[in-house]
């Protein structure tokens, strides 16, 4: 069998461009095809931005009922949505304004099944410690701190999962 040979006619040397092992004293620009990038970045020198929050969080959108603001028992449960989660907080969009430090009481849904067969909520007692406008009139953001809860669920837990 004969091996195939390159067919390619090999290029004129261009005496203005320096040849390999030749020095030229003139900085020349190569076009390139790929922005350039870094491979990887070098944190042990740029460092790493600090996370200010304690808990990491999710961004969860579970339904929330506002169930108490204050001292005042809402007549209806205003459910919302819950914009991020975490094991300390929760912030949300509601159609109100609640001031910063005001004592609230949050349902949030966990786990929803049909026939409410092995749900989990999550009942707490929060009080605000952020309020911020947003895009849509009306409404507003706001993060709340979770000072105690208790998970609600609609079955009893299996005997396996119990401590022993």
């Amino acid at each position: 069998m004969r091996a195939a040979r390159d067919t390619k006619k090999p290029e004129p040397i261009d005496s203005t461009r320096p040849q390999p092992g030749q020095e030229t004293d003139q900085l020349q620009l190569v076009p390139r095809n790929k922005p350039r990038v870094f491979a990887r970045v070098p944190t042990h020198v740029v460092g790493v931005a600090q996370e200010r929050r304690l808990c990491p969080r999710a961004a969860l959108h579970l339904p929330l009922r506002l169930k108490r603001v204050g001292d005042r028992e809402e007549p209806v449960p205003v459910t919302l949505l819950t914009q991020n989660i975490s094991s300390s907080g929760v912030y949300f969009l509601a159609p109100r304004w609640i001031e910063p430090g005001t004592p609230i009481e949050l349902e949030v849904g966990l786990v929803e099944r049909p026939l409410g067969r092995g749900s989990v909520r999550m009942t707490t007692a929060a009080h605000v410690v952020r309020v911020e406008p947003t895009d849509t009139p009306g409404w507003h953001g706001l993060a709340a701190t979770f000072d105690d809860f208790a998970f609600d669920r609609d079955e009893p837990i299996p005997p396996r999962f119990h401590k022993r």
